[in-house]
């Protein structure tokens, strides 16, 4: 099981829960540029709640879910992730979403953010790293590849929310493996899976 709590040098990742729903509202509302690319409107009056309470099909089955907050020195949200953990395969972890402020792009912080997360994953259990970035969107991709990600697939024509985008489904394994070992366990992420 992942802390709730863990730390890096400058912020504070905790779960979230329901009576921090306002507090990522602010987040997503003054930080609208992700929503603005990837759904092409801003972020909806209950987008909050929208994402706190969305859960992949059935098909789709996963152990957990934990809802993290980022937060600074001053105890101010500065980004936002929500991780599956064992999506689809024990030891395989998802990240759904992973946004920090944009005041702070280009800073470092969202790589220390990412390197406390990862870290937190890897000592809960994630053996694989497991997440989606929109083609097109540039600074995501280059930030998920100088972390390690290598491509799997592209599943086309997924809606994400107002738009309807091709998104490459990434991976990086967290303990050593191969790439095989990984698509021996997660079959539907292989090049040539129907699946999407």
């Amino acid at each position: 099981m992942i802390a709730a709590t863990f730390e890096s040098p400058s912020y504070t990742g905790r779960e979230l829960g329901r009576a921090d729903l306002a507090l990522l509202q602010a987040l997503f509302e003054a930080n609208p540029e992700y929503s603005l690319l990837v759904n092409g409107r801003r972020p909806h009056a209950d987008e909050a709640q929208v994402e706190f309470a969305e859960q992949p099909p059935p098909s789709m089955p996963f152990r957990s879910r934990w809802f993290i907050g980022f937060f600074d020195a001053r105890g101010d949200l500065v980004g936002h992730s929500n991780v599956l953990a064992d999506f689809l395969a024990e030891g395989v972890w998802h990240i759904g979403l992973f946004l920090v402020a944009t005041r702070l792009h280009g800073c470092g912080a969202a790589l220390e953010l990412y390197d406390a997360l990862e870290a937190a994953m890897a000592t809960g259990g994630a053996q694989w790293a497991r997440l989606g970035v929109v083609v097109g969107n540039e600074r995501a991709e280059r930030f998920w590849a100088r972390r390690g990600y290598r491509e799997l697939k592209v599943r086309h024509g997924i809606d994400t929310g107002g738009r309807i985008n091709d998104v490459r489904v990434l991976f990086k394994p967290l303990r050593g493996g191969s790439l095989d070992d990984y698509l021996a366990i997660v079959e539907r992420d292989r090049p040539d899976s129907p699946r999407p």
